[in-house]
């Protein structure tokens, strides 16, 4: 991991990089800043501590160029054929275009190096291949998608693949992993309904992500069991992190839930029911997992280690984010149900 300093440098191009690509008015310039924000975020991925971080990064770049290269290709080819400008000539193009994307978002079926990667980073980088990194193509994928056939068996392949997917993982990070592949298809859904619609979805995810990666990451937790098997002075810890993964889920009355109400209802309207029905009962598969999380260690177990007694303290710093993040999950949904009623 590099210095304090190296690190301000690199998300300040990281984030440089992404608004780049987003405000870029020709897709030359798109390629040029989602390759400034990968070459960015490659040595925040690499530690010469640890050989995972490097294994990690080492997939991710290999991934990540793989795509970039399509990308490119594909844009270059367009020029020389048609015109840099429009898409409307052919109907294949704008799928053809999206692929590379999608592979970068990783939505499924593209995600094969999603869990792989996630499961080699600290949790700080987690958070922000999670977040951060959907965002620039995602951004390009509005400019082009639309509702067909392609767009529909991506939405429900990413909805199917990341609430089945998660059923049988131990791993905190490969749960949340396949959990953002499902939010995944729901922001692909909100992209063919409304831009504004898909701002609103991923901000609302990316809270609520960064929320249950501060969490965890202050807990100290790894894996399921671990959750288990904590102090009874963790229990505030053990709280937060519990309510920010079923705000996650989509449990009512929790702030993730809204976003996913509101695809609802915009699907509705747009006369897709049958999308709707299956967007929903995979959701309950994703919140069906964090459910057996939470409810296990809530309830029934209780088990207190008796030679962990002495707990590693946390800054204060980081416990007040945390908190200040958990709290928002907590009383969004309740506030926004209150300016709606009153609105």
């Amino acid at each position: 991991m590099p210095s304090n300093s190296t690190k301000i440098l690199l998300l300040t191009t990281l984030v440089g990089g992404m608004l780049v690509s987003i405000s870029s008015n020709s897709w030359l310039g798109a390629w040029m800043g989602l390759e400034i924000n990968l070459m960015s975020f490659i040595p925040l991925m690499s530690s010469v501590k640890n050989m995972y971080n490097t294994e990690a990064s080492l997939k991710y770049f290999i991934v990540q160029v793989l795509a970039s290269a399509t990308l490119l290709f594909m844009v270059v080819m367009k020029t020389l054929t048609e015109d840099l400008f429009t898409f409307e000539n052919n109907p294949y193009t704008p799928m053809i275009i999206c692929t590379p994307l999608l592979l970068k978002s990783g939505a499924a079926p593209l995600h094969w190096w999603f869990p792989g990667v996630m499961e080699g980073l600290s949790w700080e980088n987690c958070a922000l291949l999670m977040t951060v990194q959907k965002a620039a193509p995602l951004m390009l994928m509005s400019y082009l998608i639309e509702i067909n056939a392609f767009t529909l068996s991506i939405i429900l392949l990413s909805t199917i693949v990341g609430s089945i997917g998660g059923l049988n993982q131990t791993s905190m990070r490969k749960i949340l992993t396949y959990s953002s592949i499902n939010h995944t298809g729901w922001m692909l859904i909100a992209l063919t309904t409304s831009e504004n619609l898909w701002l609103v979805y991923f901000t609302i995810y990316s809270t609520l992500a960064l929320t249950v990666v501060s969490a965890i990451s202050l807990s100290g937790t790894s894996f399921i069991n671990q959750t288990m098997m904590t102090n009874k002075d963790t229990t505030l810890m053990k709280f937060m992190m519990f309510t920010s993964l079923l705000s996650l889920g989509g449990l009512p009355p929790f702030l993730g839930f809204l976003p996913k109400w509101i695809v609802i209802q915009a699907m509705i309207t747009n006369n897709m029911a049958p999308l709707a029905t299956v967007v929903v009962v995979t959701s309950l598969i994703t919140l069906y997992y964090y459910l057996k999380i939470s409810y296990s260690s809530f309830m029934i177990l209780n088990t207190e280690p008796k030679w962990n007694l002495k707990l590693h303290k946390n800054k204060p710093t980081k416990n007040i984010s945390a908190m200040a993040l958990s709290s928002i999950s907590l009383t969004g949904m309740a506030a926004c149900t209150i300016i709606t009623n009153i609105s």
